[in-house]
């Protein structure tokens, strides 16, 4: 197995997304397996890739300046590819390049396989765009239907895809978690205590890139509709992002904001809070809930694609319609009121979150690769 896995950030934002697909490639590399990665790069990372990067040239995204926009494959990239000769292309991200793979695979008789990591048509709405969302839709179900497989991290996500018409082949690659990392044994109670947290405050975190297709209106407003209940809490921010100072004029004033966190910092952090609320519509999957899930913490989310594969409405946490605010603020009240059912419905998510084996999850996408390779080869 050869595979050239295309994707428009691999290591340079550190996201749910490009670290699934580097958990991906060392896992294929164990395998035996062939894999040459193309995508943007730059002097700084956010992290060392795992195994051979080759630049693509990309433009950065106006507005949000810290993401590339592969742009295509010029001809130093397409030798390359020529000598790698893989007999499967993967793309991780619908931009130009990923196009030109396709296109570049279809040609030679090469297997293209897919994989949907989060929601692009969404995330117009969040910058006032949203009229291009059919056009959207409509280039990605071209690129999509021109692949011979997709596979998207849930059961929700794949539900979406095939009711667009996306492709008619799709399989789950799910998520797993690092439970020496997250788990409940990370709470630091002085910790919250150096934050200025007291200990009998209900903390409410948020976890992510601070960015507005994270639903930051959807918490702000929410956090509001909670203080009006006259309910007592603390807001959490763990993250960092363009947005931040915005995030920052509509929350309340004692939220703490700690930045971005990572490996054992993150984990503390996030188990250290009380309840996790996601109020993103644009993931596919949300490793951040399943990370909170692992850290026992009960989970507030409105009924999106991703969420509603990992929280059972009432058992591990509490599902709400998207733009529901009256809804999210009520089960943040639910929450407050009882830290029994807080308690109760965290120990159902840690439940929820344990067997969750990295390397068994990444097994389901080299079937596909076989099954798509086989299918050409034969």
């Amino acid at each position: 197995m050869r595979i050239a896995l295309f994707t428009g950030n691999y290591n340079y934002v550190r996201d749910g997304a490009n670290q699934a697909l580097n958990r991906l490639v060392d896992y294929l590399l164990r395998q035996g397996v062939k894999v040459r990665v193309y995508a943007p790069t730059v002097k700084n990372p956010a992290f060392p890739a795992t195994g051979d990067l080759v630049h693509v040239p990309a433009l950065p995204i106006p507005g949000r300046w810290e993401y590339r926009y592969p742009m295509g494959l010029p001809p130093r990239v397409r030798r390359d590819l020529e000598a790698f000769a893989p007999n499967i292309v993967h793309i991780g991200s619908p931009d130009i390049a990923a196009h030109r793979a396709v296109t570049w695979a279809k040609k030679r008789g090469i297997g293209r396989v897919g994989s949907v990591h989060t929601r692009f048509e969404t995330y117009f709405q969040y910058y006032r765009l949203k009229f291009l969302e059919p056009l959207i839709c409509k280039g990605l179900k071209r690129l999509y239907n021109r692949c011979d497989a997709l596979v998207v991290p849930a059961q929700s996500s794949l539900d979406v895809l095939r009711e667009q018409g996306m492709n008619d082949d799709i399989s789950i690659w799910s998520r797993g978690i690092d439970r020496d990392q997250f788990n409940p044994e990370r709470r630091d109670m002085e910790w919250r205590r150096a934050q200025g947290i007291g200990d009998d405050e209900m903390v409410v975190s948020f976890l992510g890139r601070v960015v507005m297709e994270k639903g930051l209106d959807v918490f702000a407003e929410t956090i509001a509709a909670l203080k009006a209940k006259g309910v007592s809490h603390r807001v959490l921010v763990i993250g960092d992002g363009p947005h931040r100072d915005w995030f920052a004029g509509a929350l309340p004033d004692d939220a703490v904001f700690v930045g971005h966190q990572e490996g054992a910092d993150l984990a503390r952090a996030l188990a250290s809070s009380d309840v996790f609320f996601n109020p993103s519509i644009t993931e596919t999957f949300g490793n951040v809930t399943l990370e909170a899930m692992a850290c026992a913490l009960p989970v507030v989310a409105v009924a999106a694609t991703g969420t509603t594969s990992l929280v059972e409405d009432g058992v591990s946490g509490s599902l709400a319609p998207a733009y529901d605010i009256e809804g999210l603020a009520d089960a943040l009240a639910a929450y407050a009121a009882d830290p029994g059912l807080r308690a109760a419905h965290g120990a159902a998510g840690l439940e929820s979150a344990r067997g969750r084996d990295w390397d068994s999850i990444n097994a389901a996408v080299l079937d596909v690769y076989r099954r798509v390779a086989e299918r050409y080869a034969a």
